[in-house]
């Protein structure tokens, strides 16, 4: 099966879009793959505004849509960014048999034994970052709608794009939009389930100079819900920006190994 045939969706983390991934989806398609990188509702250039996406599912809505639309017997490498993977463990939850791999790019990694909020709370209760400049509000006065959240500049800088170029910051700086953790609705769902995403076949690459998540929290999450495999690239939280190639490299072995 030549690389032609194999299919890799890339799901941007929150404040992101698809935009993030230019400089990996650009070298994945010469190399041959189909790779899609949807932007998430109320992220890139999807035009709702983010109190319009009340719930971690409407906010998951155009991933779940693409696979949906896959033929059947099509497989994907999903892989998560930051939040985005706790997209790919919902995606991967409707439609286990739709992916041949869940990557989880020093991503957020739920297991099946507690709510999908459980890995966030622990990040924030744990105090795993100190979030500076981020700006952290409710969107509405009754409460109904998540907290919704914008990194600022300085957290940006020092904790998320520390080895990125000063173009890099610029560009991503410009680009990003209001997000939300979407913690008060992700608290109230069921575990995922073992038939669901518990049957996935998962990896974790682990980026060891990253800032945002720190490679503690990341690999108590791996301890937390043991995967097929773990990679590491020496990389900040925007490996996609500061360290392509490495990506690129590790996302091709994992495609040609699981796909």
């Amino acid at each position: 099966m030549g690389s032609g045939s194999k299919h890799i969706v890339l799901v941007h983390g929150a404040c992101l879009g698809g935009w993030s991934w230019f400089k990996v989806a650009t070298p994945l398609r010469a190399a041959g793959y189909r790779v899609d990188t949807p932007d998430l509702a109320a992220s890139g250039v999807d035009p709702r505004p983010l109190r319009e996406v009340p719930t971690f599912r409407d906010y998951t809505a155009p991933l779940l849509d693409l696979l949906a639309a896959l033929p059947d017997g099509d497989r994907v490498v999903l892989v998560g960014h930051s939040l985005g993977g706790v997209n790919v463990a919902l995606a991967a939850e409707m439609f286990p048999d739709k992916v041949a791999a869940a990557v989880f790019l020093c991503a957020f990694m739920p297991d099946c034994a507690a709510p999908p909020s459980h890995v966030l709370e622990k990040f924030v209760e744990g105090k795993w970052l100190d979030w500076m400049d981020t700006e952290l509000k409710p969107q509405d006065d009754e409460g109904k709608l998540p907290t919704s959240m914008m990194f600022g500049p300085k957290i940006l800088r020092e904790k998320f794009f520390q080895l990125c170029s000063p173009e890099d910051v610029t560009l991503a700086s410009s680009l990003m939009r209001v997000s939300s953790m979407f913690i008060e609705d992700l608290v109230v769902q069921q575990p995922f389930t073992k038939e669901g995403y518990g049957s996935v076949r998962k990896v974790y690459v682990v980026c060891s100079e990253d800032y945002a998540i720190v490679e503690g929290f990341q690999r108590w999450m791996v301890e937390n819900n043991p995967v097929e495999e773990v990679k590491e690239i020496a990389a900040d939280h925007l490996v996609m920006l500061s360290r392509p190639k490495e990506l690129v490299q590790c996302l091709t072995d994992i495609a040609d190994k699981y796909a």
